[in-house]
């Protein structure tokens, strides 16, 4: 194949992409915005799944050096009610089936498997439209113009690329999360790092929850979740960190303050991140030289399979593109049928986790999914 592939985001399924073409020898140049690899955290902890996740790395051969970067033991969760009561306390069998990986450490593998200069930082996509010879021209803010045969929208929920191909856009889910931090926690925060435990803890309520997990060096890692409409939040300044954080702590009135102190003592200033979604279902008309994975193209509610399901994306686009040398069409065509299908599965199987943590009969309602119980009974 001797047309060169842009991809629109640094992501990790832009990446795998990246990598996925790579090791096929053929060439991809993929734009992000961010100003370099460290512009910003990457989020926390991720658990790969051996089909989907693993299976990306392994088509990549990067499946050892990221066994590099597991922690060992996180596989361990806790569920508390808002009291800090512990419900249920599953410790880490060592199976290592869905292994936790920091994000950041993920990316950055991803990263150094790729030829220098695979990644241009900065590059801030303001633009994209389809030309009269059908190539696509991207704009980036205060960079030159691409112009390109083949280009892929690997730039998540708010994608500038996806309006070449679909109208849909993303609508609020009804929930947001506060993000927060707690460095050193055994030391400085030693009864929040007790709550956690080892592993990712569950603290639920109807209406709101707190999901933390332990990451490296002693870290708490929290998302103080909250079903709320799309108001309640637009009028707030999310720069004034002491308002907001005493709005959200509010909002946990009568909690364990071990659980509190996940918010009220963060070493970061909370931010604040809405849940998007995009339409159950969206796929689009082929258009040619252009397509879309990851967030991009079936963006959800936070369920577990949303890296696991980009990664595989790119892999999967890689390999297409190998196997079709002389058909672009062919290959983009074949990857849009095989995601739009691995998308509808995981809507069928999702069981609305995100959902139960903070439905009405929380936390009992995340038991009797953990355990098999009934809830009612």
């Amino acid at each position: 194949m001797t047309t060169p592939v842009t991809i629109i985001g640094a992501g990790l399924g832009g990446l795998t992409l990246a990598r996925a073409l790579h090791v096929h020898g053929i060439r991809a140049t993929v734009y992000e915005a961010e100003p370099a690899p460290g512009a910003r955290r990457q989020g926390g902890l991720l658990d790969l799944h051996p089909r989907s996740g693993q299976a990306a790395l392994e088509a990549t051969g990067l499946l050892e050096e990221f066994r590099e970067l597991v922690l060992p033991g996180r596989e361990a969760y806790r569920v508390m009610d808002h009291a800090g009561n512990l419900l249920l306390d599953l410790p880490d069998t060592g199976t290592g089936e869905r292994p936790e990986v920091p994000r950041g450490a993920l990316r950055q593998m991803l990263l150094d498997s790729l030829p220098a200069g695979t990644v241009r930082w900065g590059h801030k996509a303001t633009a994209v439209r389809t030309l009269a010879d059908g190539r696509h021209q991207v704009d980036f803010a205060g960079r030159a113009t691409v112009v390109t045969d083949l280009l892929v929208g690997a730039d998540g929920a708010w994608s500038r690329v996806r309006p070449l191909l679909s109208d849909a856009a993303p609508h609020y889910f009804g929930v947001c999360s506060v993000e927060t931090f707690l460095f050193d926690a055994e030391t400085r925060h030693p009864a929040s790092a007790e709550a956690v435990g080892a592993g990712s803890l569950f603290a639920l309520a109807p209406g709101r929850g707190m999901l933390a997990h332990r990451e490296s060096g002693g870290t708490l890692h929290t998302y103080a979740q909250l079903r709320k409409p799309q108001d309640w939040f637009a009028g707030l300044d999310t720069t004034d960190s002491a308002a907001l954080t005493a709005r959200v702590a509010k909002e946990f009135d009568g909690w364990a303050p071990r659980l509190t102190a996940l918010i009220t003592e963060s070493d970061t200033p909370p931010a604040l991140r809405p849940v998007f979604t995009l339409p159950p279902g969206h796929r689009w008309d082929r258009v040619r030289g252009v397509t879309l994975l990851g967030d991009a193209a079936h963006l959800r509610a936070p369920n577990g399979e949303g890296a696991n399901s980009a990664m595989q994306d790119g892999a999967e686009l890689g390999r297409a593109l190998a196997a079709h040398p002389g058909d672009t069409e062919a290959a983009l065509a074949a990857h849009e049928e095989a995601m739009y299908a691995r998308a509808a599965d995981v809507e069928a199987a999702d069981d609305g986790f995100y959902r139960l943590m903070i439905d009405e009969h929380a936390p009992h309602s995340v038991l009797a999914l953990m355990t098999g119980a009934d809830q009612n009974a």
